[in-house]
């Protein structure tokens, strides 16, 4: 099977997309604030077109790499607005990774643009489709301020400053608000393939891969959010349950597409 390939355009994009990321990820590991403004943002903006030409293209195409870059894209957005809203919230070490791992994830999806979306599709799949990434995006957040928890316990441990610049219950509490937005809108994904299978997929709901690890990533969260509040899970072991979770959630739909596009062409 010959698999779809980037238009000369969305290569073009994807291709500025990637070196404006590039200087940027030099520029905040030089500690350049203003030159970081002036080149995060065009990245940012440079992905999002790349993005909007493969779901907006004729046909529309999308799969698991662009389900990773979107769910990149998402994440580096919120990192950013919240920068904004806590300025204090340092960047010499998360940012650049982000703008690498969004580099990454753009080319990607370039080179692994999906399949063609169907042209009669239900409204109801780009709701699902919208959900979905969105759940992506906001479980993404909540691994990055995770790890940014457990660097921060760490330094602690040092009796150092917090490498975030953020007091380590600010951290927590962020962590947990994004899982807990993830949360819903992922039962809200669920509930919505449960009931409109038929509409969405051409077949009622059953149990396939991406089902039982879309399954088993909810419960995890559920459980997660329920040691938190009735046990005061925190720390490492919350931080482990919300990686487990995470990983889960990612092997349902880009871990299932990947196989169906890549390994085995279907």
């Amino acid at each position: 099977m010959i698999l779809p390939s980037a238009s000369p355009l969305a290569w073009l994009v994807t291709a500025a997309a990637v070196l404006a990321y590039a200087v940027a990820a030099a520029l905040v590991w030089r500690g350049d604030a203003a030159a970081r403004r002036l080149t995060v943002a065009p990245a940012w903006a440079l992905h999002a077109l790349a993005l909007a030409l493969g779901l907006l293209g004729r046909p529309a195409l999308f799969g698991f790499a662009p389900a990773l870059s979107m769910t990149a894209w998402l994440a580096l957005t919120t990192y950013a607005v919240e920068h904004q809203l806590l300025p204090q919230m340092r960047t010499r070490w998360a940012l650049p990774a982000m703008a690498l791992l969004c580099a990454a994830t753009v080319l990607a999806a370039a080179v692994f643009p999906g399949r063609a979306l169907p042209a009669t599709a239900s409204g109801w799949l780009a709701l699902h489709l919208m959900l979905g990434l969105a759940c992506y995006g906001l479980f993404a957040a909540a691994v990055v301020h995770a790890w940014l928890m457990g660097r921060a316990e760490a330094r602690m441990r040092q009796a150092a400053q917090s490498p975030a610049g953020l007091p380590l219950l600010t951290l927590e509490r962020l962590t947990f608000r994004f899982v807990q937005a993830g949360f819903i809108l992922l039962s809200a994904t669920l509930v919505e393939g449960f009931v409109f299978g038929e509409q969405l997929y051409g077949h009622a709901w059953h149990w396939d891969h991406k089902s039982v690890f879309s399954v088993l990533s909810w419960v995890v969260f559920a459980v997660l959010l329920l040691g938190r509040s009735r046990l005061g899970w925190r720390g490492r072991s919350a931080s482990r349950v919300l990686y487990a979770g995470a990983t889960l959630l990612l092997l349902a739909y880009v871990g299932s597409r990947f196989v169906s596009e890549i390994i085995l062409r279907g």
